[in-house]
């Protein structure tokens, strides 16, 4: 097993491939926060938990026991998953769940990515503890490392924290119909921050030489916020987004999407003292929105030359609501691809237009305190909400050819079409019957090595709102991104086909649209879903049913000998 020590020495050498070896131990852990004593499910008793470090080219063995009360289920986020979709881990689409008291070995190689990712639980809101940073170190020494080499490189995991258990918090949500209620605090490392009640020993700390280049990784695990973050007096310059590479890119602030990560170098260059880094929301709803945590999370930067506990300087963090702000961090960075990546697929196989967003459905007979006059809170993509099925995973019933858990009639594009992103949706009496959707497991059936344009399209029904969208299995290339409706021929002008962002998490801005190209070259079942986790069960999400191609090295093998079943 590797160390997760992280100098420099490390960042870049060469060594042969190999397989790394780690097991996961997911049970109960004690916490005390915000002036109280919880309970928790973490790994190895460690929140985050525990850093895993490979090279690009080994194979990856995670042996996951689950001593919690909890069905369980790790995905390896941003891990391509190249003949290996029975290691994905989204419960219901790839596997059953790992029962308590059960086991289920992980085993896959990396091949083709470095960078930062991480892996965290896909069931229930237990990612808010179940989580940890993933990094991918390049083959084939320094000179494989397009960016200046950091003295020193530094995870920042930053995350969200209830008071409350957060599988009763989602419980709760479904039986109700409404919004999970909202978090307490904000997270750097586990850690709140000595802006909270009882937490100034709990605040986390980093240590810093003048004249150092740190390169912080930083992983935003929070299950329902997009962040601002900032170290007072210091700039960054990022270099890497979701594992991919960019242009060095200036910036005193990193917006960063629940899924995303951000590579970014920061030099020790202000006068020696301590400063604060600070993470707080970005809310693109509006005044008009659901309550939000409106705290900040603070760790402490120091030199180690300074002595005596002088108050930090806090850096001054945008508004809530800046928009324009976040839209010119998602927007401004390109990419900066190595030789013998793949470049931007100029012919399009399949073209789809996805409209997505928020609505109603009637109350299920089990969500006995819902409003059963208003309805449930439901999200749709093409007005299809994502139904997960019961009985056995998506990818099992793909392989095995067992009918009746799925249906391959996902539309490619919307029923109706209006105007998507005028409010008058929601007042319009006319309109009413497009905040109605319905509940289906429509899934889109790709050929192999199709290559796909997905047009994402925000709605105004119920508000508008950033959604993060991931998706598994693949990167794809951010062609253009724009608010209001997407129009074809104004947006043609603005495609850029030859630095485009790589990502496996957009942030398609409020009120407005993405487009994304990918290649779908891995075959299997592979969900696209929204990463604000209350969207989740929702319905936020569509599926791909990848074919296998036509020799062996593209076929997805049988399953692993301990598969979960349900």
């Amino acid at each position: 097993m590797r160390s997760s020590a992280f100098l420099l020495v490390f960042l870049c050498f060469v060594a042969d491939a190999a397989i790394v070896e780690h097991t996961f131990n997911v049970g109960n852990l004690t916490v005390s926060r915000l002036c109280e004593d919880r309970v928790i499910t973490a790994v190895n008793g460690q929140l985050p938990g525990p850093t895993i470090e490979v090279n690009e080219g080994d194979t990856l063995v995670v042996h996951v026991k689950n001593e919690s009360p909890y069905n369980m289920s790790i995905h390896w986020h941003g891990i391509f998953q190249m003949l290996s979709a029975w290691a994905d881990g989204p419960n219901m689409v790839t596997q059953c769940p790992i029962r308590p008291g059960n086991s289920y070995t992980y085993k896959f190689n990396v091949t083709g990515q470095e960078g930062t990712l991480w892996w965290h639980a896909h069931v229930s809101f237990l990612r808010a503890t179940v989580h940890g940073a993933l990094i991918i170190r390049p083959r084939g020494g320094p000179a494989r490392c397009p960016f200046p080499q950091p003295d020193h490189e530094i995870p920042i995991v930053l995350g969200e924290w209830w008071k409350a258990n957060v599988v009763d918090v989602a419980d709760e949500a479904f039986l109700t119909g409404g919004n999970p209620n909202i978090s307490d605090a904000f997270t750097i490392n586990g850690r709140p921050g000595d802006s909270y009640e009882c937490s100034k020993k709990h605040t986390y700390r980093l240590k810093v030489v003048a004249g150092k280049t740190y390169m912080l990784r930083i992983i935003n695990s929070a299950l329902n916020n997009q962040l601002f973050f900032k170290v007072a007096g210091h700039n960054f310059t990022v270099v890497a987004v979701d594992a991919s590479y960019t242009k060095p890119y200036k910036t005193d602030v990193v917006v960063i999407a629940p899924g995303q990560t951000v590579d970014a170098l920061m030099v020790a260059d202000a006068a020696p003292g301590r400063y604060y880094m600070a993470a707080r929301p970005y809310i693109s709803t509006g005044p008009q929105g659901p309550p939000f945590d409106n705290t900040t999370t603070t760790g402490i930067v120091k030199y180690k030359s300074v002595h005596g506990s002088s108050p930090p300087a806090m850096p001054t963090m945008p508004p809530f609501n800046d928009t324009a702000t976040a839209h010119r961090f998602f927007t401004e960075i390109t990419g900066l691809l190595k030789p013998g990546q793949p470049t931007v697929p100029l012919v399009v196989d399949e073209h789809m237009f996805v409209t997505f967003g928020l609505g109603l459905t009637p109350c299920e007979p089990s969500q006995v305190r819902c409003n059963r006059t208003a309805g449930s809170f439901a999200a749709s993509m093409n007005n299809v909400s994502f139904r997960f099925p019961t009985t056995m995973s998506l990818l099992e019933a793909q392989f095995k050819g067992v009918s009746g858990v799925s249906t391959a009639d996902f539309p490619d594009n919307p029923p109706v079409l209006f105007d998507f992103t005028n409010l008058t949706v929601n007042t319009d009496p006319s309109l009413q019957p497009l905040r109605s959707t319905v509940k289906g497991t429509k899934l889109k059936k790709l050929k192999y090595n199709a290559t796909v344009e997905m047009v994402l399209q925000n709605t105004a029904i119920l508000g508008t709102e950033s959604h993060p969208l991931h998706l598994h299995g693949f990167n794809f290339f951010v062609l253009a991104q724009g608010f209001g409706n997407f129009n074809a021929t104004a947006a043609a002008c603005s495609y850029n086909l030859v630095d485009p962002q790589v990502r496996n998490t957009v942030s398609v801005p409020v009120g407005g649209w993405a487009v994304i190209r990918f290649v779908a070259n891995n075959p299997g079942v592979w969900i696209l879903h929204c990463h604000l986790d209350d969207h989740l069960p929702f319905g936020l999400a569509t599926a791909f049913e990848v074919a296998n191609g036509p020799t062996a090295e593209s076929t997805l093998p049988p399953p692993p000998p301990d598969f979960p079943t349900c």
